[in-house]
């Protein structure tokens, strides 16, 4: 039972803008001391929305200006076929800069959220000035032994026909389209949550009220389908092995040491490649460490911002 205010009302002032000719979504908060900080930008994870955000949003926006976004095909963006993928959300956080912002700004992204916050950061260095990670779900910095890189080599011309001829017969719309129908009721949702969270009490109605209801609005199969499909078009890596070594702005990584989805042994590995980067670790989370533990995340983010603000904002 949901007993505090809709999440609707705890997230800012919502605004629909036209990027592309698609309707998205965004919102935000003004700060209540002053301009005198960076501004935000806070950019959800797959499946969710700018309400993944509600216990975060208020907090952050006492201090700092914050902009939340929900991604194309996400949460209350249109849902359309559109050519997904990281590459092409980066694109729409920087529009999205570009049409409201303006001045550099710290991206604070979750799961894939973060991979777009690391990417952006590499390909639009003029708009980023910090970023804040949780959880990235990047595993070019494992360490795998000689023999492990021959052994996928040689089984890659093997498994790489076979795995798309299964992605093929899996996204057929008669098939896919029976898989959405039952991956997005309730019962199901609330299933995949309990992998993601570590904290049982995190898992509320209001939770599962976020993640499903932009799978009934109309097209959201189709423009799941076209996630499933998308391809990276420009050839350029984005992985945090590439990228991190490169990056001159402050970093704060936190990760759940509960996550199910992405291994927390990736954690510390993401340390070796950039001395800029901080690493928060929190012990009873899984992948969405602001939403099982707002208080703590809130409070590691306006101290940190606090930290570097001096240094590296002014």
């Amino acid at each position: 039972m949901i007993t505090s205010p809709a999440w609707h009302h705890r997230i800012g002032h919502q605004r629909d803008w036209v990027w592309r000719g698609w309707k998205t979504r965004y919102t935000y908060l003004r700060a209540v001391d002053g301009e005198s900080s960076a501004p935000l930008i806070l950019l959800h994870g797959f499946g969710a929305s700018i309400g993944h955000w509600r216990q975060n949003l208020p907090e952050l926006g006492q201090h700092h200006t914050v902009y939340a976004l929900d991604m194309l095909g996400f949460g209350a963006s249109e849902k359309v076929s559109a050519p997904y993928g990281v590459e092409f959300w980066v694109e729409q956080v920087y529009d999205f800069w570009r049409t409201f912002v303006r001045q550099p700004v710290v991206l604070v992204g979750n799961s894939i959220g973060s991979l777009i916050c690391l990417a952006a950061a590499a390909a639009h260095p003029d708009m980023v000035c910090g970023v804040v990670m949780l959880n990235l779900p990047d595993s070019s910095v494992l360490e795998n032994p000689a023999w492990v890189s021959r052994s996928l080599s040689l089984l890659n011309p093997i498994s790489k026909p076979a795995l798309s001829t299964v992605k093929w017969l899996l996204t057929l719309p008669p098939i896919f389209n029976l898989v959405f129908w039952l991956v997005r009721q309730p019962a199901v949702l609330r299933a995949w949550a309990k992998q993601a969270y570590a904290t049982p009490t995190a898992i509320t109605d209001e939770l599962i009220e976020i993640f499903s209801s932009p799978a009934y609005e109309r097209g959201a199969a189709r423009t799941l389908r076209a996630m499933v499909n998308g391809k990276t078009r420009s050839g350029v890596s984005y992985a945090a092995k590439d990228v991190l070594p490169y990056l001159q702005i402050p970093m704060l990584l936190f990760w759940g040491l509960k996550d199910k989805m992405v291994p927390p042994k990736l954690a510390r590995l993401f340390l070796k490649y950039n001395p800029n980067l901080k690493l928060i670790e929190i012990e009873d989370a899984g992948h969405c460490p602001h939403d099982e533990h707002p208080e703590r995340v809130n409070r590691e983010i306006l101290t940190w911002l606090e930290m570097v603000k001096h240094r590296n904002f002014t």
